[in-house]
């Protein structure tokens, strides 16, 4: 182990099996998305049906998923697909309008922290009548990752994807200070490293850790508990105010980033702009460094309570069908199509995840180091058998996690208090909840 010495090592043996923007600055965000059609899909001329698919993201996905659209339209000549895309908040903000008008897309990009939500609320389909009838399969799914969209019995969502939470790190600046992150280090020894590097080479270590909701949820795993049950919070006050308390005093403490500084950069992440050496984010995350000009990016393993426990889980990004699509037969092979087509994998790459399906995974193979590097991180979770069953998350996860980020980050500006702070997450958590 790492005392102030030059490396940090793990212990010898991984045992038991367990794992959006994030606070202050770092990118570990938000949730992991799904929906239907209703008046303005249709049957077109010559018995042409037209499906809406809606998702969010960058420009490359659009141009990724129209290439895959253009492939199905050409074996099913008869669906034609319609896309909507935009970023994230104006996609929920819009979608949430359509829902409410019974006109949300047939198929549409969904993630865990929406399904309890969006169930309650009659949009869902439950796929598992598509699957009986031989539309869509589940077959060859990877490490389980198709338990991800299931809740309460129902199949609400098909995983295109599936990434885990990661330390992100500044490989050159952890060299020149002597620190080589291992499977087994402990939340002592990533902050005895935090430390290090400041002192040594006068860089923050992180960019802030602590307003992480998915990072505080593998840190409650690794102590029995859980950020999420099925109806609410699975911790209380008690837990959290350590937790917050601990950031503000690294932050104050020069360790880490100054969050003032991470609004300066924004939207270029501080680690990219040289503030700090270290953030935590899903892995498959990692490649938007090197669109950023960062040269030399990482993956290190997270940091454990008992040099065993990470608490990881693998997540996903989904596709959902709306409860109001006049044409699921023709949906759910759609996103077959979208989850087994070895093409589409090959299009798709690593921008959703890791590609979920043994086809897709199989058929892809990563040319650029960042994406290798990412295959590699996973590959090797798996082998030290980390990675555990996801935690659940409850109607409103959505506007808590949206709170916890908020409010961590008026902590970390010295806006408000933590006392006052985690009371006020609690009240908001609850009020989403009831909602």
């Amino acid at each position: 182990m790492w005392r102030g010495g030059p490396t940090v090592r793990a212990d010898e043996s991984i045992g038991r099996r367990k794992l959006l923007i994030a606070g202050g600055a770092s990118l570990a965000t938000v949730g992991l998305m799904a929906a239907g059609c209703g008046g303005e899909s249709g049957s077109g001329g010559g018995g042409t049906v037209t499906l809406r698919h809606a998702w969010w993201g960058g420009e490359p996905r659009a141009v990724a998923i129209k290439k895959c659209i253009a492939l199905f339209e050409k074996k099913y000549p008869k669906i034609k697909i319609q896309p909507e895309f935009t970023d994230y908040q104006a996609f929920w903000e819009k979608f949430q309008t359509q829902a409410a008008g019974g006109n949300p897309p047939d198929v549409f990009q969904n993630a865990v922290a929406f399904l309890r939500k969006y169930d309650k609320r009659g949009v869902l389909m439950d796929l598992n009548s598509q699957i009986k009838a031989g539309n869509l399969s589940l077959d060859g799914f990877r490490a389980g990752v198709e338990a991800n969209g299931q809740v309460d019995g129902k199949q609400l969502g098909i995983p295109v994807g599936a990434n885990t939470m990661s330390l992100v790190i500044d490989n050159k600046v952890f060299e020149k200070a002597g620190i080589k992150p291992e499977f087994g280090w402990t939340w002592d020894e990533y902050f005895d490293a935090l430390q290090h590097i400041k002192d040594t080479q006068k860089i923050a270590g992180d960019t802030g850790y602590f307003g992480i909701m998915y990072l505080y949820d593998l840190y409650l795993r690794q102590n029995g508990k859980a950020f999420f049950t099925d109806e609410g919070l699975g911790f209380t006050e008690d837990d959290l105010i350590p937790w917050w308390e601990d950031g503000y005093k690294r932050i104050k403490a020069g360790v880490i980033c100054d969050p003032k500084k991470v609004a300066q950069v924004a939207p270029k992440s501080a680690l990219s702009a040289g503030l700090a050496a270290s953030e935590f984010t899903w892995d498959n995350f990692s490649v938007r460094y090197a669109g950023e000009g960062h040269p030399n990016i990482g993956l290190a393993p997270i940091p454990t309570v008992d040099g065993k426990d990470t608490g990881q889980y693998l997540g996903s990004l989904m596709l959902s069908i709306s409860n109001k699509t006049k044409h699921p037969k023709e949906a759910a092979q759609f996103v077959d199509f979208m989850v087994h087509d070895p093409e589409v994998g090959k299009i798709m790459g690593y921008d959703r995840g890791i590609l979920p399906t043994d086809e897709q995974y199989e058929a892809y193979a990563p040319s650029d180091d960042q994406n290798k590097a990412i295959a590699a991180f996973e590959e090797q979770c798996a082998k030290e058998g980390v990675l555990g069953k996801i935690t659940p998350h409850p109607s409103g996860a959505d506007v808590a996690e949206a709170a916890f980020l908020r409010i961590a980050g008026d902590i970390g500006q010295g806006k408000t208090k933590v006392n006052a702070a985690v009371k006020q997450f609690f009240n908001e958590a609850k009020a989403a909840f009831a909602a």
